[in-house]
């Protein structure tokens, strides 16, 4: 079967309360940004847009990255989901070099006009991705590698942890689903990802537990690096 197309929302305007407001996006772990762990590890072949304005590292392959806010701001994740579905409509996917902004990334108002490969509509699936999870391009590509064997009724796919939490941050939608979840909301602001999304069709991708879970303290963050150093050093996947 051919491989699935999908398009990516990074939620990276968080900022860690028990971190002392620290940026999350630009908090180091095995010696990268986690914004930077999750653009440079992953490329699942569509648009990638970071909602947030926090500083994007330099690009690999020449791919470009959308960045963008919820307006106003401090809207809460489903508010930044929206606002990267908004900034996907009518973009196509460019896989030739456009140069960057100078914080990396392509400002919205700025994206590019000429189309280059298939438009964003005529691809069915999105992934949504909080920023703060070391491991999380690892579990997106395998995500992905599971949308073309899923039945045509699921409408969601990700992986549950070891409490039988489903991680509804770290997951992949059918982009006609999650944006009609949307729009079924009275409003998108200060909404819990629970409301908008748990009564989609899911289907459970197992992987390895390691490569589960965030970062919400300094310790957190001195967990992780050791972590991901072992699984550096291994080729833990």
């Amino acid at each position: 079967m051919a491989s699935s197309i999908v398009d990516l929302v990074i939620l990276a305007g968080g900022r860690g309360s028990r971190l002392g407001g620290q940026d999350k996006a630009a908090l180091v772990v095995g010696g990268r940004s986690l914004v930077e762990r999750l653009l440079q590890d992953v490329d699942l072949g569509g648009v990638v847009v970071v909602v947030g304005h926090t500083p994007l590292p330099p690009l690999p392959d020449g791919r470009t990255v959308l960045q963008t806010l919820e307006d106003p701001p401090d809207g809460g994740p489903v508010a930044g989901i929206a606002a990267g579905l908004d900034a996907l409509d009518g973009i196509s996917a460019p896989r030739t070099p456009v140069d960057p902004a100078p914080a990396g990334g392509l400002d919205v108002a700025d994206r590019p006009d000429v189309p280059v490969g298939p438009k964003v509509g005529d691809r069915g699936w999105v992934a949504v991705a909080a920023v703060d999870q070391p491991e999380a391009a690892r579990a997106l590509a395998l995500l992905a590698a599971e949308l073309p064997y899923v039945d045509e009724e699921v409408e969601a796919v990700s992986p549950v942890d070891s409490t039988g939490h489903r991680q509804w941050l770290l997951a992949v939608y059918r982009r006609d689903a999650l944006t009609r979840a949307l729009e079924a909301l009275p409003d998108v602001r200060d909404t819990s990802v629970r409301r908008l999304v748990s009564g989609l069709h899911w289907q459970d991708v197992t992987m390895d537990p390691q490569h589960l879970g965030d970062v919400d303290t300094w310790q957190d963050v001195e967990d992780w690096a050791r972590r991901v150093a072992h699984d550096d050093v291994t080729g833990s996947c």
